[in-house]
């Protein structure tokens, strides 16, 4: 059968007519309010059998498979085919998109389709949108249609035609809106379409369901967490999305305790919170229904009714209620989430704590709680209760607790010390507090705990080593135990931990964190010699990498050194030829003098621009600065690793920092040997004599220009200084 016979198609049915294009459905009508409301109101339609396949269009359409395969078509022919293909299925789109077989092939010819026929096909096949679905195939059918218009939501010709399309769908999808988000299938092609009503992209899984390692990582960052991030939305259709919600919360009200408990219908609840977050209006009418109140807001102007709240503890220790509370928790505008901590939350955390599922329910009240008030109530509660959360193996709470108090500066030493007291008796150690931390379900599960010890090859924790990456967040003062702690540790153990990816993330958080120089060189030293083995492991480059950011030039020098040996090595493995390149072990092997000279200009700079411009937390101790005095200009804080980044992108080649400020070198001087340093440094000093005799002479002058010239030579002065020191050093 010729290429031509397809291009036509099988003449069964006709082509319909071109859609009117002038349709202005961009806004949301009132012809559309009633329209909607009328098909919203029709009854859920009875699951329907799938009858067999016309013949004929089973024939037709797995040649077009073949033909397909054969990749003998064009881009341009191609699409004509799928056009053809999607008309001659009118009338047996379920059969078809339901059918094992067909539906793959119905899949690839609405891939290839253009906007018009995938919206005529979408049209047609409205009424049974729901059947096909909550279909085991047609499910992947109803995928493929809703992803494809994704891709045409940016169109701005297209979108009228789209948006008539889809809000025939949603009219349909929420009139039995209670049986599809029930089942399996239909439950997430439901919260696809509710994605694409709000414009956000398909590939974003995000908000389709929680990943427990992606909710973790939210919870336990310092950054205030965002109730909601519309970067990279496209337009979506608002309006549609509001109707579409409302009614299908209408339709769902009167099963509402049912669909709480239920799986599946949990997952759309959650996408639904989720695309309405930012939107205070409609959440503050959408979560009360969630939660099962009947009313929008009582006389009293709460937002819950007290028969309600009675029942949402309970709720919050179910499984799947307990997913759909984090959520509202998440999006929750700030009035509601206050009044849900009062009436709900408070006076019976530590009992939800204590609950294999409610505890997730209170990780996720302490990690969106945004005041100090709530947070002292909240630590009221659990604050003297870490041991015995850690003891019911509670120890995600905890986390979350130390996170939250991290971020809001609340009861911040207390925190560390009430963390150091339930790992560490008053009569023992401070350097058990990390391995115990390390190993926490091993130390809390040992009958004789005074008698623990790390035992080589035993699994350390995950929430453990989370527990301690948040803890060396806290400023140095706090953490003092911890920092003694882990500069204790015995070589072999260190050697363990960095192969380890729960250990190796703990390590380098010390290595970030503010504790001193001379701290943190003592933790390095104790991997000398071994800095060529730990390279190898893919987590142990990352915590070289740190080390070499850590450390002095000594030993920087050594770890550059041993890495040198097994060039060869790393250079075969993805994390090896990263470590090589960013310590120019390369440079080093055939200029070390070169590369001493550029690590020094960078230490340099990097001290003198932190006790300059850095916080309180990244300025160095007087003993570690290079500059007698400090100045008193203020900037905005930055962290440790941001100042090194800026610096060492400044100082990508040998040139010195300063020579990237006001005091521009032309571009053949930046290889000139370093030397050089000097005579620049005397032409300063010169510069400043002159200055000097020229203010005496000058006693006349206003006071602005003494004002300017006073500036000007201080910061000669301290330029002149900075490039004294850097010769002293090197020379030394």
């Amino acid at each position: 059968m010729g290429e031509h016979h397809y291009n036509q198609g099988k003449g069964k049915n006709k082509k319909q007519q071109q859609h009117n294009k002038g349709h202005g459905h961009t806004q949301h009508s009132m012809k559309d309010t009633k329209t909607f409301n009328r098909h919203g109101s029709t009854a859920p339609q009875p699951s329907r059998i799938r009858k067999q396949v016309d013949p004929e269009i089973s024939k037709y359409l797995l040649e077009i498979a073949n033909l397909f395969e054969s990749n003998a078509v064009e881009l341009e022919e191609r699409t004509l085919i799928c056009g053809n293909a999607l008309e001659e299925t009118k009338g047996f789109e379920f059969e078809v998109a339901t059918d094992y077989i067909l539906s793959h092939t119905l899949e690839t010819i609405i891939q290839g389709s253009d906007v018009e026929h995938l919206c005529t096909f979408l049209q047609s096949c409205a009424d049974n949108f729901p059947a096909i679905a909550m279909d085991r195939s047609g499910s992947h059918v109803a995928e493929a249609i809703l992803k494809s218009l994704s891709t045409r939501v940016q169109d701005k010709d297209a979108r009228p035609q789209l948006e008539e399309a889809l809000t025939t769908v949603c009219k349909v999808m929420a009139a039995s809106s209670v049986e599809v988000m029930r089942n399996c299938y239909g439950s997430h092609v439901l919260r696809t379409l509710l994605c694409l009503c709000k414009g956000v992209p398909l590939d974003k899984s995000e908000y389709y369901f929680s990943k427990a390692a992606t909710v973790l990582a939210g919870r336990l960052n310092l950054n205030v967490s965002k109730k909601h991030d519309a970067t990279n939305f496209q337009s979506g259709f608002p309006n549609l999305l509001k109707l579409f919600v409302s009614e299908m919360l209408k339709n769902a009200r009167k099963s509402i305790k049912t669909l709480q408990v239920d799986p599946f219908s949990s997952f759309v609840f959650q996408t639904t919170l989720r695309v309405l977050a930012g939107n205070d209006e409609e959440l503050l009418h959408v979560i009360p229904i969630l939660l099962g109140c009947k009313d929008k807001r009582n006389p009293e102007g709460s937002f819950l009714e007290d028969t309600v709240v009675a029942e949402l503890i309970k709720l919050s220790k179910e499984a799947e209620f307990s997913h759909l509370m984090e959520v509202v928790l998440e999006v929750s505008p700030e009035a509601l989430f206050n009044e849900l901590f009062t009436k709900v939350f408070r006076n019976s955390l530590f009992e939800l704590s204590s609950h294999q599922h409610g505890n997730f329910v209170v990780q996720a009240l302490i990690s969106h709680t945004s005041n100090q008030d709530l947070m002292r109530l909240i630590w009221d509660e659990l604050g003297s209760n870490m041991e015995d959360l850690f003891k019911m193996g509670r120890s995600g709470v905890v986390a979350a607790l130390i996170a939250a108090s991290e971020r809001l500066h609340f009861n911040e030493h207390k925190c560390c010390q009430f963390l150091a007291k339930t790992v560490c008796s008053a009569d023992e150690s401070p350097k058990c507090i990390v391995p115990r931390l390390l190993f926490l379900d091993s130390y809390f599960s040992y009958e004789d705990k005074s008698n623990w010890s790390w035992q080589s090859g035993d699994k350390m924790h995950v929430m453990g080593s989370l527990i301690l990456q948040a803890i060396f967040r806290f400023k140095s003062e706090y953490i003092k135990p911890y920092i003694i702690s882990i500069t204790s540790m015995e070589t072999p153990h260190v050697l363990e931990a960095v192969r380890d990816a729960k250990g190796s993330h703990v390590i380098e958080a010390f290595l970030s964190s503010s504790a001193s120089e001379k701290e943190k060189c003592r933790l390095v030293k104790k991997l000398e010699s071994h800095f060529g083995k730990v390279a190898a492991h893919s987590s142990g480059a990352f915590v070289i990498e740190k080390c070499f950011t850590a450390c002095n030039l000594s030993l920087r020098e050594s770890i550059v050194s041993e890495l040198l040996a097994v060039r060869s090595e790393l250079s075969k493995t993805k994390q090896g030829s990263h470590l090589l390149r960013k310590l120019d072990v390369d440079w080093f092997a055939s200029h070390p003098d070169r590369w001493r000279s550029k690590q020094a200009s960078k230490e340099f700079a990097y001290k003198d621009f932190s006790s300059t411009f850095g916080s309180s937390d990244t300025k160095p101790r007087r003993k570690d600065r290079f500059l007698a005095g400090s100045s008193n200009n203020k900037s905005n804080p930055k962290t440790v690793t941001e100042l090194r980044k800026e610096i060492n992108q400044s100082l990508g080649t040998a040139a010195p920092f300063l020579s990237k400020q006001k005091f521009k070198r032309k571009s053949e001087q930046k290889g000139k040997n370093i030397a050089k340093v000097g005579d620049d440094n005397n032409n300063f000093r010169r510069g400043k004599k002159m200055s000097n005799k020229k203010k005496v002479g000058n006693k006349n002058d206003d006071t602005a220009a003494m004002a300017t010239a006073r500036k000007s030579n201080k910061k000669r002065q301290r330029d002149g200084d900075v490039r004294e020191a850097s010769l002293k050093k090197m020379k030394a």
